[in-house]
């Protein structure tokens, strides 16, 4: 019982210290906008990559913030800012488009503790030699923008993301995080059931195509589409056929699963 209410005492307590902050977090949040405006709105490239510099540099100070896991920049619609499901951290991510087609990825991880425990995440896509078969930290991170996480194995969560990759192609992709006792981030694992080799799925399709690629809670699965080649197109250039496939989710592995019946499909 006393255990209990020291318990909604702290809650309450960290309640009142974010609502005092709220409105330094709402300045904080305003400059954060105006700097990620540019990093899309400018022509120039290397202007873009200043305003991403200063982006990140504001969004550091901004997180150093008391409570600031709490606040949830909901006006910053240009980076995802996703909680884990069970509320243990949140990611960070979003992209710099170049003038070849190709994106910058940046990212963070924001563990939920009385301190500050940020982790930076840096794109290292272009030295990593089998992007399909590589476990990475977040010093060699395999950038993307992340719009799911979903529960897996203890210390273990699955993110879908978006990599926008190629002038002519995209990716999307199923990622593995995993957190070891130290703390330390890891990402990719051998779980997918129709290739052990994998350590991540990477859809590769048609920049002009839509594929589709969500959780299903209910299921508890993945659906995705169902990819076949673009006729004429390169080999990356493929699109969706109008059927669905899906990874099923156990709790040591995703079992690939052909032809299944989703309804009411997202985009």
């Amino acid at each position: 019982m006393h255990k209990n209410c020291f318990l909604l005492f702290l809650l309450f307590w960290g309640n009142i210290s974010f609502g005092q902050n709220l409105p330094k977090m709402q300045v904080w949040q305003d400059s954060l906008l105006s700097l990620g405006q540019k990093i899309f709105d400018n022509r120039a490239e290397v202007e873009r990559i200043e305003s991403n510099f200063l982006f990140v540099k504001t969004l550091v100070s901004t997180l150093k913030e008391p409570n600031s896991y709490f606040f949830d920049f909901d006006k910053l619609k240009m980076i995802s800012a996703i909680r884990s499901p069970d509320d243990k951290f949140r990611v960070f991510s979003w992209n710099v488009p170049l003038h070849d087609g190709s994106y910058l990825y940046y990212g963070a991880i924001q563990h939920k503790s009385g301190t500050l425990k940020l982790i930076p995440l840096l794109d290292k896509t272009f030295e990593i030699k089998d992007v399909n078969r590589a476990v990475v930290r977040s010093d060699t991170w395999y950038g993307a923008q992340y719009y799911q996480i979903i529960p897996f194995k203890p210390n273990s969560y699955l993110l879908l993301g978006w990599k926008g990759h190629h002038m002519d192609y995209t990716y999307k992709l199923i990622e593995v995080l995993n957190f070891s006792p130290t703390g330390e981030v890891m990402f990719g694992a051998p779980v997918f059931s129709d290739d052990s080799s994998l350590m991540r799925k990477v859809f590769s399709y048609a920049r002009q195509a839509t594929m589709l690629l969500q959780y299903d809670p209910q299921n508890q699965r993945i659906e995705f589409d169902h990819l076949i080649p673009l006729q004429g197109g390169k080999p990356h250039q493929m699109v969706p056929d109008l059927t669905h496939d899906a990874y099923q989710i156990t709790p040591t592995q995703l079992i690939y699963k052909e032809y299944v019946v989703i309804l009411n499909p997202e985009n």
